[in-house]
């Protein structure tokens, strides 16, 4: 069976999917268009954040149509040598606002939910059940594909939305709460304030395995809570395993992903920040060149993606190798001490290092300074392999 043509296929209803969605819709309202996701819902059981200084006006605009919660008093980091407020303005959007975002503003016939697709091809998809969906353009913004050509570790973590019992008085979100025990990684857990009596608790570890203990986790998250003083009920919660990716042979990745033809716009596609895991400022400036360049014919749209791609993996190439040095330069119990020394480093410094704008200047102040791990070990990171990324995690 064939479905009739559309102008727009995008496969993959998750961040970089939607916001391409809305952007292509703001833009071009006369375009038929589609978001195919598998799951139940938009966005999944995620939340994203970032800070105010990473999106550019055109960003904010389009991230302005969703629900979020922002604090423009600041946040914190703590670790065993210092506690720092920083004075950046911080956001976070949580899946649920994001699904009814779309469901609000895009048109009823673009949203196909429970939509599995088994094949892309320049000209369209096919769904599971043999369906073939013909496509002037077709957009894959799945979510990062495991592969033998990416090398690095993990980003392991478990959140846990908790209501609490009394007002628990925080203001501002604390990022990095590093006093914690390391359990064989570098480990922190991060709490959002997201009302009076709402916290997101969440326990991370930049790990040399993707094993995510949910037991272990829970525990800890348990532990936390209880030194902090905080007591109530648990409404939610999501966990997930993200890459964190320092080297590898990225046009090899780009090339088993599939033909060309097809534009490649999301996590799979190699649009994250690779020692952070961060997707939004990616996702978002990502949607808005789509929007721009809707109505180009679909290879000529692949092809500026696949410059786009590459050109972001040549400009994040000093994250990489921060990430090698965390992996193998410092034992896992002393790695907190590489984020230690980064946060005591010029504010204007730390916001670009999130949105991945970092200056020649920037990056000599990160490496200068009393290294945190001897320099023959950081050498050997600089210029080390480390482990292929093969496990696909369930974020």
């Amino acid at each position: 069976m064939t479905g009739r043509m559309i102008d727009i296929a995008i496969v993959g209803g998750g961040l970089a999917g939607g916001l391409t969605a809305l952007a292509v819709h703001r833009a071009h309202p006369d375009l038929r268009l589609a978001v195919f996701e598998a799951g139940e819902d938009f966005g999944g059981n995620h939340r994203w954040s970032w800070f105010a200084t990473d999106l550019d006006p055109d960003g904010e605009a389009l991230i302005a149509q969703f629900r979020k919660t922002e604090w423009d008093k600041g946040y914190e980091v703590l670790f065993p040598g210092q506690a720092r407020t920083l004075a950046s303005s911080y956001r976070s959007l949580g899946s649920r606002d994001f699904d009814a975002t779309l469901r609000r503003l895009l048109p009823q016939e673009a949203l196909r939910l429970r939509a599995r697709v088994s094949e892309l091809a320049p000209d369209g998809l096919t769904l599971d059940g043999g369906d073939h969906i013909p496509a002037r353009v077709v957009i894959d913004c799945r979510n990062v594909a495991p592969s033998p050509h990416l090398r690095g570790g993990w980003q392991v973590f478990m959140g846990r939305h908790l209501r609490t019992d009394a007002p628990h008085g925080m203001a501002r979100p604390i990022v990095m709460d590093a006093r914690v025990a390391q359990e064989g990684a570098y480990r922190f857990v991060y709490t959002l304030p997201l009302g009076a009596h709402d916290l997101f608790v969440e326990d991370t570890y930049y790990a040399d395995s993707p094993v995510l203990d949910r037991s272990a986790l829970s525990r800890r998250i348990d532990d936390y809570c209880e030194q902090m003083g905080w007591q109530g009920e648990i409404v939610g919660g999501e966990t997930g395993v993200l890459p964190v990716i320092t080297g590898g042979d990225f046009a090899a990745y780009r090339r088993e992903l599939g033909p060309p033809g097809v534009v490649r716009a999301g996590a799979r596609g190699g649009f994250v920040h690779p020692l952070t895991s961060y997707t939004l400022p990616f996702a978002v400036e990502n949607a808005l060149v789509i929007a721009r360049e809707a109505k180009l014919p679909g290879e000529q749209l692949a092809a500026l993606f696949e410059k786009r791609a590459q050109d972001h993996w040549k400009r994040t190439d000093f994250y990489r190798s921060l990430g090698r040095m965390l992996f193998q330069g410092a034992a896992p119990e002393e790695r907190y001490r590489i984020f230690e020394h980064f946060y005591r480093l010029p504010e204007p410094l730390i916001e670009r290092f999130y949105a991945a704008r970092s200056t020649l200047s920037d990056k000599a102040r990160v490496l200068i300074g009393k290294p945190p791990i001897p320099i023959p070990a950081a050498v050997r990171a600089l210029l080390g392999k480390g482990a292929p990324l093969v496990h696909e995690g369930p974020r």
